[in-house]
């Protein structure tokens, strides 16, 4: 493990928004052994689909989504190969992932959401193909998914936003080898990789040259990649501008037991100095102690931030508008770029800055400013929740309270007053359990996916404006 020194190094650099984490397969388990992997449990799923047992020696540990794969292009039956087509293996895994992960009651691995709640993340980058990191960031903010694939087609890929830093509740996660899909757009096996490799190193299809520029600036935390050694060596050399030995400003942290890759230890020692091996550490253990010292460092700088002051002058706030027609009302943590788009709409619609409180801070609120909060909603006509799985999952927030103070205040009234609207793709109020919600479950929900009210939610609006100003006539 490191010294006192070299975490408060590291911990400066994270709050710095200097270093990106790199996520493998060994952070996707389901156990604290570590050794219920995702990619297990799918290689079991694969051979089954084709009454394929495992093999009595088992599968490379996670690799054995390879091994699977190597298994049935070689298995026969009467009639000849059992998988006939290869490509129809992609769309087989596609399918087994999203039964093991889309299920509702489905866990994720401790480790990705231990890693989420850092909030000073910004960039990450995840080597497998599957979808379990982004729903783990959700829960706390918008997440840009950036996909790099040699095969998509020009209208699939996109690069890393040009204003990226400018977007504070959103992250930037880039899918290295691709997102798995019912085709071939995401690497399966070994092989698979080296043609990515070798796509970065050609400069073939879309290599995403400002995510790439990105991860050669920055420093970079290899948490449980499982790289064979040619990969790790070529992946610093692909992210650094300079050869490993050149002395550079930046550095790399690869959280790995390296017992059999002894010729890669020493590799780095002599040519990689600004590497960091930490071998002696699993990488589970090292992401728990990592979010301890996150979150012990964040709770100390609360603390010493002026009492009141919410950590960013809360005298600098706009006073909420006396009066206001509608309090919108949404998560900063999670769903601030959807609030700010129903926000326009109603805009759109003809309601004017003095009819609408809408806080577009990023930070949660000191006592203060806490107060005018809570007098916004006492004294506004209607209130409109923000909605949203990612949401609905915080256990903590302000947001609640703000909820709750509407709750207390439709008790007292013989009108109409919350109108709560899904941001989220799907409408379906019955999903949204929060303890706040629960009181909602006789009223009208809106529907604006990402912020963009739908026509029957846009006439409602329209309604609400039209009879709040005939009120005040």
């Amino acid at each position: 493990m490191m010294s006192e020194a070299a975490w408060r190094r590291l911990l400066d650099q994270i709050r710095d928004g200097r270093v990106v984490p790199v996520i493998g397969p060994e952070l996707l388990v389901y156990d604290t052994s570590g050794k219920q992997s995702l990619q297990a449990r799918v290689a079991e799923r694969l051979l089954a689909l084709y009454n394929q047992t495992l093999p009595p020696e088992g599968l490379t540990e996670f690799r054995e989504l390879n091994d699977a794969v190597v298994r049935l292009r070689q298995a026969r039956d009467d009639n000849g190969l059992i998988v006939r087509n290869l490509q129809d293996l992609y769309a087989d895994v596609h399918g087994v992932l999203r039964e093991l992960t889309g299920a509702r009651d489905s866990v994720l691995p401790t480790a990705l959401d231990q890693l989420a709640r850092i909030a000073d993340f910004r960039l990450f980058v995840t080597l497998t193909p599957d979808t379990l990191l982004a729903s783990a960031l959700k829960r706390r903010c918008a997440v840009n998914e950036i996909v790099h694939s040699p095969d998509l087609s020009s209208s699939e890929s996109r690069d890393l936003p040009a204003d990226w830093r400018d977007r504070p509740n959103e992250v930037q996660l880039l899918y290295l080898f691709g997102k798995v899909s019912s085709t071939p757009v995401y690497a399966l096996t070994e092989e698979d990789v080296l043609e990515y490799a070798h796509s970065m190193i050609a400069g073939r299809g879309h290599v995403l040259p400002r995510f790439f520029g990105e991860l050669q600036e920055l420093n970079l935390m290899l948490l449980g990649c499982n790289f064979p050694d040619w990969l790790s060596r070529l992946f610093l050399r692909l992210t650094n501008k300079e050869r490993l030995s050149s002395a550079k400003a930046k550095r790399e942290w690869l959280v790995e037991e390296l017992q059999d890759e002894p010729g890669l230890v020493t590799f780095l020692r002599n040519y990689s100095h600004d590497t960091e091996i930490l071998a002696d550490v699993p990488p589970l253990e090292f992401v728990a102690e990592l979010l301890r010292r996150w979150q012990a460092d964040n709770d100390a700088r609360q603390q010493a931030a002026p009492a009141g002051s919410g950590g960013d002058g809360d005298d600098e706030r706009p006073q909420p508008p006396p009066g206001a027609i509608f309090f919108v009302s949404y998560s900063r943590a999670t769903d601030q770029p959807y609030a700010e788009a129903l926000v326009e709409a109603l805009r759109q619609l003809g309601v004017a800055e003095r009819e609408l409180w809408f806080d577009r801070q990023a930070i949660e609120p000191g006592d203060d400013f806490r107060n005018r909060i809570l007098d916004g909603i006492a004294g506004c006509r209607y209130f409109l929740p923000v909605l949203s799985e990612a949401t609905n999952a915080r256990e903590e927030g302000f947001v609640f309270r703000e909820w709750q103070a509407a709750n207390d205040r439709l008790a007292q009234l013989n009108r109409d007053f919350i109108y709560p609207i899904i941001v989220d793709a799907d409408y379906a109020p019955e999903r949204y359990t929060a303890r706040p919600v629960r009181a909602w479950q006789s009223l009208d929900f809106g529907h604006a996916p990402a912020g963009a009210p739908d026509a029957r939610t846009m006439a409602k609006l329209t309604k609400l404006l039209r009879d709040a100003r005939r009120h005040e006539v």
